[in-house]
């Protein structure tokens, strides 16, 4: 059934009744091409047939579940735009604890050579690549096309990072770094919120890792001493739960100086350690 022709206003009104007065504003934007500011300031601006056609899509997409950074294509990461599609896992905002305890550890070190394990869109790797002294970042990833994503990232937003193709550790030879981070799936296969909200949009195999959500982060830290130099650190991403699991593991492969790092809400959300092989 069509709907007769509406302003900003009338369209934004619409569009709540059926989701979130937030998304229904950056969906309006997005479809429009303006800022929220303009929404606010031209609240009778007549929304051209074509465009309340594609709004009205989207908003019945999002209605439906999936995810707004999916409808607009990017997603914001550490102040910079990442483009987004259903190849990769979209950025979140915990997972930018990284890039802090990075910029922290490693602050002033020049040409620190770095790996991104399971780069998805390459949110760690390109972020890395741009905030860091002449960083010589390596991103890793088993999706090609999830590789292509993050290409395009690195491509638009001007950074330097080198791209392999590889399940986990598989085609890095005898390369060693001083840093390696990963957000890996952690989540277990059996867990129902894989079945809810956005998460039934994103690509499955960058969420679930067996039965207890640690597999990928096993075979990670049992890897990773053979690609880190002496002195070496690995920093992992993981489950709200499982930080004595990961340090657990951290303490069976030999690493030293073992910690967990709270996200902004207080969970502990990346743990690692330094690598004295």
């Amino acid at each position: 059934m069509s709907l007769p022709a509406a302003d900003l206003a009338g369209a934004l009104a619409w569009a709540r009744k059926r989701i979130a007065p937030p998304e229904a504003r950056l969906l309006l934007c997005h479809v429009r091409g303006c800022q929220a500011a303009h929404l606010a300031a031209w609240p009778e601006e007549a929304l051209p047939a074509a465009d309340w056609e594609v709004f009205r899509d989207l908003v019945g997409r999002r209605a439906r579940g999936e995810p707004v950074a999916y409808l607009v294509g990017e997603r914001e990461f550490y102040g910079r735009s990442f483009r987004v599609d259903p190849r990769v896992l979209i950025p979140r905002p915990e997972t930018e604890l990284l890039v802090e305890l990075v910029l922290a550890r490693f602050a002033g070190v020049p040409c620190l050579r770095a790996l991104d394990l399971g780069t998805g869109s390459g949110a760690l790797a390109v972020t890395l690549a741009l905030e860091m002294d002449r960083a010589e970042v390596t991103a890793l990833d088993q999706s090609r096309e999830a590789l292509d994503v993050a290409r395009g990232n690195a491509a638009r937003l001007g950074a330097r990072v080198a791209f392999r193709h590889g399940d986990w550790f598989a085609g890095l030879d005898n390369d060693r770094y001083r840093l390696i981070v990963a957000n890996p799936p952690y989540v277990a296969e059996s867990d129902p919120h894989l079945a809810m909200g956005d998460l039934r949009f994103e690509p499955r195999a960058a969420l679930a890792a067996g039965d207890d959500g640690l597999a990928d982060l096993a075979r990670i830290v049992a890897g990773a001493g053979r690609h880190l130099e002496n002195g070496g650190w690995l920093l992992m991403e993981h489950g709200y739960d499982q930080a004595v699991a990961v340090r657990s593991l951290l303490a069976g492969a030999g690493f030293a100086a073992i910690a967990t790092w709270p996200d902004l809400a207080g969970i502990g959300r990346v743990s690692g350690g330094c690598w004295m092989g």
